[in-house]
This record gives structure tokens, sequence and C-alpha cells, in this order.
């Protein structure tokens, strides 16, 4: 009976020792449709999101606006294990929002920290940061400009880079939330691809520096997996046993091909919102990598949280995005886009 509880004692210590080193976290990212406050900013177009503009924008709905998000937030980490270590966001008008995001009543527990800078996009929008500081250290931060030579007044969104350690390994995070389709999806594609070559541009001086770099690449990039600017310009690439020398590893390029998206327009589904990795972080066997899950007999190894409460409930839209807008009409819901998320694990 002695030698049975010594090697229950060993079982119990190995198992220990497991858990202790194995560590499994969630990236996530969110584009939270026009999260504005409730103040006029004479530096940018945000009156539509005042009390007195077209779309009644009050603090009722600012308040239940951030509610609704930090529920996203809070349902994640259930799913997943725990909350995001990241979360990259776009659509956010100023650091006040998030602040009022990473101080919600549902994601107090995290103790979210901030990385934002403000863009010179007309509407005030940015791209931000919420990262875990129990998780992650913060080393440095940049905002990335996108500029186009034929046309100096031209404004868009920064790209926002953000780097830190986990467990002592440097990841370089990216925020994106490329140029639109207003005008036309060809007409408007050159903008996408020039964002994609900033981009490309800092992966590469990156690598140069450091070949084995984890690389974590996360945004609203306006184009599906498959178009010219993420596929060929960035080279994020969807077949993981195929990747050339150079070449990012896109994990939700096999969930477009198989007809599923983060946006609905015009009764099609596009996947604009992705998270894309370095080579390294998926055969990184020493340090932490992409943490893949079998899903109905397939890998699957990036995730779209579109869960049913996050969905229009009726109507010629059942299934879509619950949006808080539809026009100047308030609907109540969350975002017009769904969430995405992926693991890396040690």
């Amino acid at each position: 009976m002695k030698h049975l509880k010594l090697s229950f004692s060993l079982i119990a210590l190995l198992l220990l020792t497991v858990v202790g080193y194995s560590q499994t976290h969630s990236i996530m990212f969110y584009n939270v449709e026009n999260l504005y406050d409730t103040q006029r900013d004479t530096t940018v177009y945000d009156e539509e999101f005042t009390p007195d503009g077209a779309k009644k924008w009050n603090d009722k709905r600012y308040w239940r606006k951030i509610d609704r998000l930090t529920e996203v937030f809070q349902e994640i980490g259930k799913a997943t294990g725990g909350f995001p270590i990241v979360i990259g966001l776009c659509e956010v008008e100023n650091r006040g929002v998030l602040q009022d995001l990473a101080h919600g009543e549902r994601v107090a527990a995290a103790r979210y920290q901030i990385v934002h800078y403000d863009s010179p996009d007309a509407r005030g929008m940015d791209v931000a940061f919420l990262y875990r500081g129990d998780v992650i250290e913060y080393v440095s931060s940049k905002p990335l400009k996108v500029s186009n030579p034929d046309n100096p007044r031209w404004r868009t969104r920064d790209i926002l880079w953000f780097t830190g350690t986990i467990d002592g390994e440097v990841f370089h995070f990216f925020a994106n939330h490329w140029p639109s389709r207003r005008g036309g999806e060809r007409a408007s594609a050159p903008l996408r691809e020039l964002a994609a070559s900033v981009l490309r541009h800092v992966v590469d001086s990156i690598k140069n520096v450091d070949a084995t770099a984890n690389i974590v690449i996360m945004g609203d990039f306006n184009d599906d997996p498959n178009n010219n600017s993420v596929h060929n310009v960035l080279r994020a690439k969807g077949d993981r046993n195929r990747l050339l020398s150079g070449d990012l590893f896109n994990p939700f390029f096999a969930l477009h091909r198989a007809g599923h998206g983060t946006l609905a327009w015009n009764d099609g589904w596009n996947l604009f919102d992705m998270i894309i990795v370095s080579q390294n972080m998926i055969n990184n066997t020493g340090g932490f990598q992409l943490h893949c899950q079998q899903v109905r007999r397939t890998e699957q190894c990036g995730f779209i949280f579109n869960r049913p409460f996050l969905q229009q409930k009726e109507g010629r839209f059942k299934g879509y995005p619950w949006r808080t807008y539809v026009g100047d009409t308030y609907q109540d819901g969350y975002s017009d886009h769904f969430p995405v998320y992926i693991y890396i694990s040690k």
C-alpha cells in the first residue's frame, strides 16, 4: 500500500510538472463598429456620434455598447480558458473609450493595459491593443504611417506595432485596419496593397535581424485571404506545408475557402478579419507556437467567434452580425463584424 501511495504521488507530481510547464493563451481581434464617445471632437468628423447628431448617440447607448463589447471579451475568455492575453481592436475613437473597455466590470479581473496612438484618419478611427500585463511584458510600440505618394492629402489609419515578451519570448504584434472598398473593390485595391507593402517591409526588417522572430498580424484588412493585398503583397498563405521562405501563415484561408465569413454584405460573406502568424510559429518546438485543434476531423488553426447571441435573430439578415446601427437606425447590437481568435501554446 505504501508503494501504491508513492506511485500515486509520483504520478501527481508528473502531472503537476506537465501542467506547470504547459501554457495555452488566446489572442483575439475585433472590429467593434464605431466605438465613439459622445463628445464632439472638432478635429475629426464625429458629429453624427453625438446626442444631437444623426444617430442620437447618447450616454445610455454608449455604456450599453461598452457592456456589449466587454461581454464578448468575457465570453471568449470562457470559451478559451481565460481572458485573451492580447485583444486587437479597430474603429475606436480615442484612449478614453479604451479605458472604459479595460475597466469594464466584466473584464476588470484581466487588468488590461492599453497601447494606442491617434491615427490621422479623418473620422477619428484608430487601431489599438489591450493586453494582459500579468502575461505580457511591454517592450515598445510604434505607429506605422501609410501614405499615398500620388495623393499627399490622403489619410488612413496607422498600422500599430507593439512588441512585448511572453515568458521571455519576444513577440511582435501588428494591428491593422486597411483602407475600405469605397469606390469599388478593384478601384480601391491599390490602397490596400499600399498598406500591405508598408507592413511587409517592416516584417522583412524584423526577419533580417531575427529570422525566428514571433510575428502576429491581425486586423480588418477589407480584403479576403485570397485577395492580392493579403496573399501576394503581404505573402500570407493558407497551406502550412507549402510555405516558401519568408511566407506568413494565414489560418483563416481555409475558413474562407469553406464559405465562412466575419461580415456579410449584399447577401454574401466576406472574411476581412484575420490573424496571421510567422512561419516559425507553426513549427517552433522549443517555444510558443500556433495551437490547432481537430474540428469535425479537420485541423483548424483560426476561429471565428459567431455565437448566436452575436447574430441577428430574425428577418432577411438572420444570422448576420448583430449591428449597433443600420444607417442611422439604432439596433442595440454588438458590431457589424464577428471577432476572430487563435491559440498559442508552449
